[in-house]
C-alpha cells in the first residue's frame, strides 16, 4: 500500500504512486476578455488624444481627413467684369487694301445692318494698301483692344488686331486679300452674346470644407 493511502482506507479508495495530486485552479475567462477590452479602450483613447493634438496644430485638416463632413462658411468672392461696350457704341472705319473695288462699301453697310456705326469708308492707307494678306486687320488705341475691337472680331473671323498711337476710339478694319465676307449673322450673333452677355456674379456665402 502506498504511503499516500490513509490508514483504513483500500480497495477503490487506495492511492498509488509516490507523487502528490497537483490541483489546478480552474481558468478566468472572463478575467481575460475584460483584460483585452480594457486594453483595447485604452489604446483607442491614446490614438483618439493624439489626432486631436494633430487637428489642432494643422487647423483642423486631420480632422476632416479622418471623415468629418464639418464644413466652414467663407465669403465668396465678388466678381466684377469691365463692361463690354454694344455695337451701337463703336465706330467702325472700313478700308480695303485688295484689288478688289467696292469691298469697303459693300462690307461697311452689312456692318451698318448688323448695328455698328459706320465711320469712314474707302482704300486703306499706302501703309497697308495691297499688303494685308490675311482676312483683316483690326486697328484701334491700345485701351480698346479688350472691348471695341473684341466686339467687332465677332463679326470676321480671323482678323489680327494691331494697336496704333491715336486718341479716339474708333476702330479702322482694314480688309486684306483673304476677305471674302462678314461671319453669318446667326454665328455672329452668337459669338456676341457670348462676349457682351451678362455674366453671373458671385455673392453671399459658401462652405469651405
Amino acid at each position: 500500500m502506498s504511503m499516500l493511502t490513509p490508514p483504513g482506507m483500500g480497495g477503490k479508495y487506495r492511492i498509488t504512486g509516490d507523487r502528490y495530486p497537483r490541483m489546478r485552479r480552474p481558468r478566468n475567462h472572463r478575467r481575460i476578455v475584460f483584460a483585452v477590452i480594457g486594453a483595447a479602450t485604452a489604446l483607442g483613447l491614446v490614438g483618439w488624444g493624439t489626432l486631436q493634438l494633430i487637428d489642432v496644430f494643422s487647423g483642423g485638416t486631420a480632422t476632416r481627413a479622418a471623415g468629418s463632413t464639418e464644413c466652414r462658411p467663407v465669403a465668396a468672392p465678388t466678381v466684377s467684369a469691365k463692361p463690354v461696350p454694344q455695337p451701337g457704341e463703336i465706330t467702325v472705319n472700313v478700308y480695303n487694301a485688295t484689288a478688289r473695288s467696292g469691298l469697303a462699301k459693300q462690307t461697311a453697310d452689312e456692318l451698318k445692318k448688323r448695328g455698328f456705326k459706320v465711320g469712314k469708308v474707302g482704300n486703306a492707307p499706302a501703309a497697308y494698301d495691297k499688303k494685308v494678306k490675311g482676312t483683316g486687320i483690326l486697328l484701334g488705341a491700345p485701351d480698346v483692344a479688350d472691348g471695341r475691337m473684341k466686339v467687332l472680331g465677332t463679326q470676321l473671323g480671323g482678323a489680327s488686331t494691331q494697336a496704333d498711337q491715336r486718341k479716339g476710339e474708333d476702330v479702322d478694319l482694314i480688309i486684306g486679300d483673304r476677305f471674302e465676307a462678314l461671319a453669318e449673322k446667326k454665328d455672329a450673333d452668337q459669338a456676341l452674346v457670348a462676349l457682351t452677355g451678362p455674366s453671373p456674379t458671385p455673392s453671399g456665402q459658401k462652405k469651405k470644407c
